[in-house]
Parts: structure tokens; C-alpha cells; sequence
């Protein structure tokens, strides 16, 4: 309690200095969603964190803090509003039991084929206003929404082999509440909700026979290839997003040209990191298609187009959960069958509309 009262007070004093004028450099004190040994976390603080002060002229800094650091990861979007943090770069599933929308914001289960289709929807296709009004709907206009979107596609680890949508038909997945829960049940699976500390002997013991995971190269530094035998690379579900987000009156502190490049800071980031975690995992996957007892599942186009159908679903219901959400939903849709990821007329309207004929 001591060390976090310490910190607060840390953080307090930094922000005051930066409110104080504008001629004051702007150090950002924000916490992060990775742990500080993750793939992600280093290569942000080693290739990203310096680069904000090269493009603002040395106006802008950043120090990226692990997830806990400061305040609970679930607290994060009260500590900026707050002012205990100058902002958080977090997954906005963590406040999916604020409102159903940061669901649809946080991870589009089966939606999107490369996290720059993500991050284009958050910069350009109406994203970052959706994730606004969700959270000024919880905090009022005390944050600032910088940039979303995410920097992997996750695998699927599998101890038997999945090769489509019917091979998903009695399969025991380890999945978390929620989005990823639903869709799995849909496409005929059991969903199996255990925290992801206990998923390696899950699968050792058979108690599940696939988890949703993470990126391959997370999967196999915690050995989970050693187990699983099967992983679906690249994956069929799960691609979380990320939000970086400002105290308000941070923001308004800084510069009208800082605020462009801090922004524009983010995304290239971000697409940088995504490059980089592909690259990581392609590796990986190249050495491990020469192992004999593996085997490395890569789906046709069909069955990620199916499931995606399948996932469509799920979507819908949560996006029926609330008016934030079904705007979110539209946001995606119509962002999707723009850029052909659906096809050509799914808009929000016509796919609720054949929902209903459904049901």
C-alpha cells in the first residue's frame, strides 16, 4: 500500500509539472497492459519510446510502466480521468462490464485477417470516435482517445487437430468469458473458462483440448508447443486491441502539432510492432513445420470466411446489448464491407434484419 501511494504521489507531481505551462517538456507517465518482460513491452521502450522525443523536438516524452505498476489494470481509465496517470495504453476488454461496446472494441473475435486492417478502422474508419464516446459515457470529457487497434493476431493452440469449421464440433477451448465464449459455442465447441496460468497443464491433463492463447511466439515461450501439437497459425479468432488514451487536460497542455505527431506516434508504432511480432512468428512457424510431431494448421480462406459467418453471430447480440454497442458493431460492419472483408450490401442493417429471420 505504502509503494502505491508512493507512486501516486509520483505521478501526481509529474502531472502538475506539466500542467503548469506550456514551455515545460511533457514527460507522459503511462501505464501499459503487458507485463515488462513481454515481446511487445521491450521492443515499445527499446524502438518506440525514444522515437516521440525525435519527433516532437524533444517536447513530448513517454515512460511506458508495466501492467499494476500504479493502479489496478481494471482502474486504469478511472487513474487518467483522475490524473493519478497521464494515460493508459490497455485493452479495452478489460472494461467490457462498464458497457458491451469495449467487447466490440477490444477484440472482434474472428473479424479481422491482419492487425493493419484494426488499426485502419481505429485511424480512419470511425474507431477512435466510437472508443470516444464509450468512454465519455463512463468518465464525462476527462480523456482523450490518441489512437486504438492491435499489434498481433493470435494462434490458436490445439493438442488434436483442427483443420475447419467442423473439426470444431465437442472441442474443449480454453477461452475467456465473454466475446471469444460465445463465438467458440456457436461454431459447436465447449468453451472452457480457466485463467491462463493453468492452461498448460489443462492441456497436459486433457482437462481442455485447445486454448485461446496468445501470439505463436507467446505460445511457444511458455511451452505450450511442447504439449500441443496442432496450433492453427495464423489464427482464426482473437486479435485484442489496444487503446492509448490521454488525461484531457494533458492533452489540451500539448501543442496542436505535438498532438498530430504523438497520434501518428502511435500507429506507426503499432504497425512497426505488428511487423515485428509476424516476423517472430513466421520464424517460428518455419522451424516448426520441419519438426516430425508437429503439424502447423494454416485454413483455406473458406473455412476463416465461414467462421467468420458463424462469429457474425455473436456480434449481433452483443451488439443488441446497448446503444454504444450497436454503434460499434455498424462502425465495424460497414468498415468491413467497404474494404470487401464481408460481402458486398452486409451493412448493420441487413445483417440484423437476416439475424432476425434466423432466429
Amino acid at each position: 500500500m505504502q509503494i502505491r501511494t508512493l507512486a501516486h504521489s509520483i505521478v501526481l507531481a509529474s502531472a502538475a509539472l506539466t500542467f503548469s505551462g506550456t514551455t515545460q517538456a511533457a514527460d507522459l507517465k503511462v501505464q501499459t497492459s503487458f507485463n515488462s518482460g513481454d515481446f511487445a513491452y521491450q521492443y515499445l521502450q527499446e524502438n518506440w519510446a525514444p522515437k516521440l522525443e525525435k519527433v516532437t523536438d524533444g517536447d513530448v516524452s513517454i515512460n511506458l510502466m508495466p501492467i499494476g505498476s500504479v493502479v489496478p489494470y481494471k482502474e486504469t481509465m478511472e487513474a487518467v480521468s483522475m490524473g493519478l496517470l497521464d494515460g493508459d495504453m490497455t485493452a479495452p476488454a478489460y472494461f467490457t462490464g462498464k458497457d458491451p461496446v469495449f467487447a466490440l472494441m477490444g477484440d472482434l473475435i474472428a473479424g479481422y485477417d491482419k492487425p493493419s486492417q484494426f488499426l485502419d478502422f481505429c485511424q480512419k474508419g470511425g474507431g477512435e470516435d466510437v472508443l470516444q464516446k464509450a468512454i465519455d459515457a463512463q468518465v464525462g470529457d476527462k480523456i482523450k482517445v490518441v489512437g486504438c487497434g492491435p499489434y498481433k493476431r493470435e494462434a490458436l493452440v490445439a493438442a488434436v487437430p483442427i483443420r475447419s469449421v467442423e473439426d470444431l464440433e465437442g472441442v474443449k477451448i480454453r477461452s475467456p468469458e465473454g466475446l471469444a465464449a460465445a463465438v467458440f459455442e456457436r461454431a459447436g465447441a465447449t468453451p472452457v473458462n480457466i485463467p491462463f496460468s493453468e492452461v498448460y497443464t489443462s492441456l497436459q491433463q486433457g482437462v481442455v483440448d485447445a486454448a485461446d492463447a496468445s501470439a505463436y511466439v507467446n505460445n511457444d515461450a511458455s511451452g505450450l508447443h511442447d504439449i500441443a501439437k496442432y496450433p492453427i497459425y495464423p489464427g482464426i479468432h482473437s486479435m485484442s486491441s489496444q487503446q492509448f488514451t490521454l488525461n484531457q487536460q494533458t492533452w489540451e497542455s500539448l501543442s496542436e502539432e505535438d498532438q498530430k505527431a504523438l497520434g501518428q506516434w502511435f500507429y506507426n508504432a503499432f504497425h512497426d510492432l505488428a511487423k515485428a511480432v509476424q516476423e517472430k512468428d513466421e520464424s517460428l512457424v518455419a522451424r516448426d513445420k520441419k519438426k516430425e510431431d508437429m503439424t502447423v494448421i494454416d485454413w483455406p480462406q473458406e473455412e476463416r470466411d465461414q467462421f467468420r459467418e458463424i462469429a457474425r453471430g455473436a456480434w449481433e447480440a452483443f451488439g443488441d446489448k446497448s446503444e454504444l454497442a450497436q454503434q460499434a458493431l455498424q462502425a465495424h460492419l460497414e468498415y468491413m464491407r467497404e474494404t470487401g472483408l464481408l460481402k458486398g450490401g452486409d451493412t448493420a442493417e441487413t445483417v440484423a434484419a437476416s439475424q432476425e429471420s434466423q432466429d
